[in-house]
């Protein structure tokens, strides 16, 4: 059976609030240097996979946008369609928003704080749990992105470390357990190829 199309998932450059060390959510911080440079070395690395995109799907948050934004223009893809929505953003941490985590950890205290960001389905107040996330996230990407794969479309979606969790959980086929645990690095590339019949036949992470 042979290879049909491939999916690129990256997640944003360091953000300014990444650099501080405080909870981000739907808050819409922009990127650090750091964060640029991160976004053109994706860049680069994509770009040695000679894809060529059909279409990209990015948040509604400014740090994806301007990471997708920077990919784009490093692998000369510019004039491909970019589709924003928030449905790929990143998780809402509620009232922890704008709090710095060792401020939250005083607060709260290290056991809590270590529950709302690790555990699947316990959300903070006012906030969303990784369940929470994966249930607006996965309903998009199986309704608007999949078929495009099924088509033979080649797909980057910039976007953020719980979506992108909540998309590698399915992709993977990753238990809600062991998702928590999983890292995903800023403005590190991950390149799937999917057979034809739509299951994923190679993954690599680019930036190894």
């Amino acid at each position: 059976m042979g290879l049909k199309s491939n999916l690129v998932l990256v997640r944003h450059g360091q953000s300014e609030w990444n650099e501080k060390n405080l909870f981000t959510g739907w808050k819409d911080p922009g990127l650090t240097e750091l964060g640029y440079e991160e976004a053109k070395k994706a860049g680069e690395l994509i770009k040695a996979t000679e894809i060529i995109f059909t279409s990209m799907f990015t948040s509604a948050l400014k740090r994806a946008q301007l990471t997708g934004e920077i990919i784009l223009k490093g692998i000369g893809q510019v004039e491909i369609p970019v589709i924003k929505d928030q449905a790929l953003n990143e998780r809402d941490y509620g009232s922890l928003s704008g709090l710095n985590k060792d401020d939250a950890r005083e607060k709260w205290g290290n056991e809590q704080v270590h529950i709302w960001r690790r555990s699947y389905d316990t959300p903070p107040p006012d906030g969303e749990s990784l369940k929470n996330t994966a249930e607006r996230v996965l309903p998009y990407f199986n309704e608007l992105v999949m078929p495009m794969i099924f088509n033979g479309d080649n797909i980057l979606v910039a976007a953020h470390g719980n979506s992108l969790r909540a998309l590698i959980m399915q992709l993977d086929k990753i238990s809600e357990e062991n998702i928590v645990k999983l890292e995903i690095p800023t403005g590190a590339p991950i390149h799937y190829q999917f057979a034809e019949d739509g299951s994923v036949a190679l993954k690599q992470n680019l930036y190894e």
